[in-house]
């Protein structure tokens, strides 16, 4: 098939997080303002100068089978358990082939983004080759920390035939193979495709790398309000882990099926800053640009936008940088777009945000419903923005609605998503 422009839709929906073990009792765990931030309890975490993380709330050998769990990182044992949510919430059982003809396998693919991939198992595997000797370093080693590997084992678990990719960008990754996994879509290269983003890396190297960098919360005596996205205290972004997946698929092919649609999956804008490694462009020229592609691309009515799950990390230059771009794009309609900064309750997952915040934005528009932000004391005079803080917020109980979701990365990167109720 070569056809053009269909339209996206989101037909399942699966998540394991700080704050539950599914998306539903995530989605719970943000309605209720619950942050998942923790004290880290490991030995090695003692000597860190950052003692705090986002850390998972069910562990995934509670959930996968022993055997199967010993040969994945975690990053592919959280994709791979929301990626089984979102599979059964789309109705479908078993791989491709076998669900009684309704998904093709050469009509399906998988997008799973992961930002540094099974990072803890090299280093696990390197300490066992200084300790133990080249004899004792695990055969699965190269599987495991293969940044594929999430969207390879969700590959293999589905049955998937048109495409299995992994985009790599940072903490922009999750989003942008989403948007990726949409354009496998809407080219005619797929007609249903299991997308979204996973990350795990709480360990002292990257909490450490990060912490050097001046980039995390050090609040190590306050984890619960370490996280606090467009405060005027905010100090750094607290790390978190875990997955978020949707299932995709055109219009026609879910309609084909009976599938139980969520929303529409409007469209991608991207960008680069061309700035810095490490640093947000300060004006938000790089966000302004990805957003004003994605209305250029869609047919989207600036008064639909009522909803943004912003990228808003809780660094002093990001979360500014990022309402100058909201301002200088959609002008005073900003002042109508309920702002909800989700990594306030999750930490940031890097290249497993875009995933969880999709799955967020996804369920605020199917429940009409904004989540808070915490730790929101006092707002920054430069955040020019309608933040929802301490409760959640009741969207238009009519009409159609846009909701945004923003990811932005280190290089640069920048995506906006958008969604409209169906």
């Amino acid at each position: 098939m070569n056809a053009t422009n269909r339209t996206v839709v989101v037909t399942g929906i699966g998540a394991t997080t700080p704050l539950g073990g599914d998306s539903a009792s995530t989605w719970d765990g943000l309605m209720a303002g619950r942050s998942g931030v923790r004290p880290l309890e490991q030995e090695w975490a003692a000597e860190l100068p950052v003692r705090i993380a986002a850390s998972i709330a069910v562990e995934p050998g509670e959930v996968l089978p022993r055997p199967l769990a010993r040969r994945l990182d975690r990053s592919a044992q959280f994709a791979l358990i929301a990626a089984r949510e979102a599979w059964a919430d789309a109705g479908l059982t078993g791989p491709a082939g076998e669900v009684g003809g309704t998904v093709d396998p050469d009509r399906l693919g998988t997008v799973i983004a992961s930002g540094i991939g099974g990072v803890t198992t090299l280093l696990d595997q390197y300490d066992v080759l200084l300790e133990k000797g080249a004899r004792r370093v695990s055969p699965h080693t190269v599987p495991m920390l293969m940044p594929n590997s999430p969207a390879a084992n969700v590959g293999l678990e589905v049955g998937a035939r048109a495409g299995v990719h992994t985009p790599v960008s940072a903490c922009a990754s999750g989003a942008e193979a989403i948007g990726y996994a949409a354009e496998m879509i809407r080219s005619g290269r797929a007609d249903i495709v299991v997308t979204g983003g996973t990350e795990a890396c709480v360990h002292p190297l990257p909490i450490a790398a990060f912490a050097n960098m001046m980039a995390m919360s050090k609040d190590n005596e306050n984890p619960q309000g370490a996280s606090r996205p467009y405060d005027t205290g905010r100090s750094g972004f607290v790390l978190g882990e875990g997955a978020g997946v949707v299932v995709l698929e055109s219009a026609e092919h879910a309609e084909r099926r009976g599938a139980r649609v969520y929303c529409e999956l409007l469209g991608q804008g991207l960008s680069a800053d061309s700035h810095h490694i490490a640093q947000p462009e300060p004006t938000g020229r790089g966000i302004s640009a990805a957003l004003q592609n994605l209305l250029d691309a869609t047919d989207i009515d600036l008064d639909e936008i009522v909803h943004l799950n912003a990228h808003a990390t809780s660094t002093p230059q990001g979360d500014v940088a990022e309402v100058k771009a909201l301002r200088k794009v959609l002008g005073d309609h900003v002042d109508h777009v309920a702002v909800s900064a989700t990594k306030s309750m999750t930490g940031h997952l890097l290249g497993g945000a875009g995933g969880i915040e999709t799955v967020a934005t996804v369920l605020a528009l199917h429940h009409r419903q904004a989540p808070p932000t915490l730790n929101v004391d006092e707002l920054d005079p430069e955040v020019d923005a309608d933040v929802v803080r301490g409760e959640p917020r009741a969207l238009p109980a009519e009409g159609r609605l846009t909701a945004l979701n923003n990811s932005f990365g280190f290089g640069g990167h920048n995506v906006v998503l958008a969604f409209r109720t169906v």
